[in-house]
């Protein structure tokens, strides 16, 4: 296991206890998130070595890896999914100013973002550690995606956008990430990243239920002003945060699922509106933000 003695924010020893998760998706273990008293980070205390860790991902029923569509929640998903591609491509869009360019998307999944951003007209790599994933959205769409080892081997300076969709808060060390999408993208270039919101009505509610916890698949747990200090920290211009805006429906189903709800569809649903709503006024609250950063030109 790895162990956290201080922030890996900001260095602080001013740590404390603040919930006791359990895994509920696959191995009923519990973890520890931790939380900073001097820059009001979370983070998961104790988790598995990178070496370790697939061992939690491996279930026919993590979307992200499998494509599977058995149950509802995962019918759900893909359903929504279908959706927020289009919105996707429409960000990048506005976000970038460009119809077309070069694109890495890291953490690919089983290539359907890839194929939609090549479907309009972008010269796009995908980086996935999950090999059946991996061969997935190879087969089936003619991407070309890499081990996360290769990275090192993409050209400098070569690309307009960046993306990591709920891929960070997975990552052992997110700051050596951080430096190879700087080095990977040209000056003035785009890094999107999505992440579940800590802070947002949805996690305060659900607690330890909360399904974006996700212990020890998600080692961070990111919100505006903690992401804010990471930005700064590895030298990219936090530009805007933008809200996605379906995410809180799947995750309180799933959350409520987790509860032991009597009809967890029908009440996720139910509380993902009033989330929703309430944010709409406050998109610092929301269950999912987009960052975009930019690199400095």
């Amino acid at each position: 296991m790895v162990h956290k003695e201080v922030c890996p924010l900001c260095m602080s020893e001013e740590i404390s206890l603040h919930l006791i998760c359990e895994d509920h998706f696959i191995s009923k273990e519990v973890f520890e998130i931790n939380n900073c008293r001097a820059c009001g980070f979370l983070f998961t205390r104790d988790y598995p070595e990178e070496t370790d860790i697939g061992a939690y991902y491996d279930s026919e029923e993590y979307i992200s890896h499998s494509d599977t569509p058995g149950g509802l929640t995962n019918t759900i998903y893909m359903l929504v999914r279908k959706i927020m591609l289009r919105i996707k491509r429409g960000i990048i869009r506005d976000v970038t100013g460009i119809d077309k360019g070069n694109i890495l998307d890291i953490g690919s999944g089983t290539g359907h973002f890839a194929d939609i951003m090549k479907e309009a007209g972008w010269k796009v790599k995908g980086i996935e550690i999950n090999k059946k994933a991996r061969d997935f959205s190879i087969n089936r769409f003619g991407l070309e995606v890499l081990e996360p080892s290769q990275i090192s081997s993409l050209e400098p300076g070569w690309f307009d956008c960046i993306t990591l969709w709920h891929v960070l808060e997975h990552f052992h060390d997110p700051f050596k990430y951080a430096l190879e999408i700087r080095r990977l993208l040209k000056p003035g270039g785009i890094c999107l990243i999505a992440l579940p919101n800590s802070s947002s009505f949805d996690a305060l509610y659900y607690k330890v239920y909360w399904a974006a916890f996700d212990v020890p698949r998600h080692l961070w747990h990111f919100n505006p002003d903690t992401f804010r200090i990471f930005a700064e920290k590895t030298g990219f211009e936090l530009v805007k945060i933008r809200t996605l805006p379906l995410d809180v429906f799947y995750i309180s189903i799933l959350s409520e699922n987790y509860k032991g709800t009597l009809m967890p569809f029908i009440t996720g649903i139910i509380k993902a509106k009033l989330f929703a709503i309430r944010s709409f006024f406050n998109t610092k609250r929301s269950s999912s933000l987009i960052y975009i950063l930019r690199k400095p030109a």
